[in-house]
């Protein structure tokens, strides 16, 4: 059976403790050993127990000394290479924001040039310049607005067209439906009036009653292709 997995945290038995530490510490040299050899590299260990003493491998019958300075020297060079990417950072970004600026300060002049401002500054070929600019750039302004313009009077006469063909429509469905009589014709629809429940007689909508106009006084007459003919008030029905 294999050894179960063991939870990595600090032993809490003294002596179970040291016994851990120096199988560990033994399999950590052999490592380092065979890291060395197998692989050609230069290794240096350093271990301190809890009780402070110093456990130290070193490959190559090298010090762990001079692997130590050997790093300190690698670390400090790679250090000064980052500082001086740094610094060569900050020179370009201050000259792109420098350059940045330029063109920022040239385009709101040139704005102020397209407003008919600060131009005191500008030759008269200069002048000249902004001037055909300024013409060119009208001229497209117009040409679009006249697109636009045509293109709404395009879409009005096809509405126009369309309102013309439905009333058409319209027009020859009444006349249909007045030679099959199922509406009156012109004089019986002109005589049609409004029929009041409350008194059970007929109100013009054109004539006041007796407690003044009726609610429906403000209705508009739908012209049909004709004009509607004022009549006088119906007859009582009583």
């Amino acid at each position: 059976m294999g050894r179960g997995k063991i939870e990595i945290k600090r032993i809490e038995n003294t002596t179970n403790r040291q016994v851990t530490f120096c199988k560990r510490r033994n399999g950590l040299l052999k490592k380092a050993y065979e890291l060395s050899v197998l692989c050609d590299a230069e290794v240096a260990l350093i271990i301190f127990s809890s009780k402070g003493r110093l456990y130290e491998y070193g490959s190559n019958n090298s010090s762990i000394r001079q692997t130590i300075e050997r790093y300190k020297k690698t670390h400090a060079n790679s250090s000064g290479s980052s500082a001086a990417f740094e610094v060569n950072s900050a020179e370009h970004y201050k000259h792109e924001s420098t350059k940045l600026q330029n063109q920022i300060q040239h385009i709101q002049k040139a704005n102020r040039n397209y407003m008919g401002e600060s131009l005191g500054s500008l030759s008269a070929k200069e002048l000249r310049q902004l001037e055909t600019r300024i013409e060119r750039g009208v001229a497209r302004i117009r040409n679009k607005k006249n697109e636009l313009l045509m293109d709404q009077i395009d879409k009005a006469r096809e509405k126009n067209d369309k309102l013309q063909k439905e009333n058409a429509d319209l027009r020859y469905k009444f006349q249909r439906a007045q030679q099959s009589g199922m509406v009156p014709g012109g004089s019986e629809l002109d005589t049609l009036a409004t029929f009041d429940p409350r008194g059970y007689y007929q109100v013009n909508i054109m004539e006041p009653g007796p407690h003044g106009y009726p609610h429906c006084q403000d209705q508009t007459a739908l012209h049909l292709g004709y004009d509607m003919k004022a009549e006088t008030p119906g007859k009582n029905l009583l």
